[in-house]
């Protein structure tokens, strides 16, 4: 396999197969879904937790081998759906005709357009459950630098709890567990990104000390862009309960 930056999961669950991000560049993430034997086209769906290429850009690849696939995102513009009419509904009647929207014949719906034009695209923007046990997640970030972007993390329920798949968590781990403890109040485990490879030390200790003693996770696999430093912080918080979790790796829970 290839490394590269970026974020991709395959969730098997109950007999269903479900793509969680597509990575940073499409030509690695088909030479790794080709090394590690996986068939695109068995998909159940496919999930994309947020618009930022180092999740979406092997979409190309997906949609090549497995065009109808159903795909869910976030309920942002960046994937499609129907500009907003606040945007344009206003009219002015001073105005000629030329110089209004549409000449004054505004359509009822304008299509927004989208990189993946084409794909069946199904935008989330409220807790949805989309198979037995399993649910979607929306979160929108409040942080600077990223602030008002859409998230989506998969969220599985087993016997002992929640396991919360997480993209970058732009919005924050904790906002993204304190709408998942909606769903089931334990969270076993979180696995993913948790965005703190530049966050002060001290940051990185009260994310740390939060989840260990408020949120009482049972275990944690970080990756992507968790950061070295968290890592670090949660390996020792989390002994065995810190599970590597970097490219080919498999968790396997039952």
């Amino acid at each position: 396999m290839k490394m590269d930056w970026g974020y991709s999961a395959l969730v098997e669950i109950g007999g269903r197969r479900i793509l969680f991000d597509t990575g940073n560049n499409s030509e690695i993430f088909a030479h790794n879904v080709a090394a590690l034997g996986v068939d695109l086209r068995r998909l159940d769906c496919v999930v994309i937790s947020h618009r930022h290429g180092d999740h979406t850009d092997g979409l190309r690849h997906v949609l090549s081998v497995n065009p109808s696939v159903t795909i869910y995102v976030p309920r942002d513009l960046y994937f499609g759906g129907p500009t907003p009419k606040a945007v344009y509904e206003r009219t002015v009647k001073e105005l000629p005709a030329e110089m209004k929207y549409f000449q004054g014949r505004v359509p009822d719906s304008i299509p927004h357009g989208t990189p993946w034009a084409g794909a069946r695209f199904a935008l989330v923007g409220e807790t949805k459950q989309i198979g037995a046990d399993v649910f979607l997640v929306p979160t929108g970030s409040k942080v600077p630098g990223t602030l008002e972007l859409p998230e989506l993390s998969l969220c599985i329920r087993t016997p002992e709890g929640l396991v919360v798949v997480c993209g970058c968590s732009h919005p924050g781990i904790d906002a993204i567990l304190d709408e998942a403890v909606k769903v089931d109040p334990r969270i076993r485990l979180i696995a993913g990104g948790l965005h703190l490879g530049a966050a002060s030390d001290d940051k990185i200790e009260s994310v740390v000390a939060a989840l260990k003693d408020q949120y009482k996770i049972g275990g944690i696999a970080p990756g992507h862009c968790t950061g070295e430093p968290a890592f670090a912080a949660l390996r020792r918080t989390f002994a065995d309960r810190y599970l590597y979790a970097g490219l080919g790796t498999v968790l396997e829970l039952r």
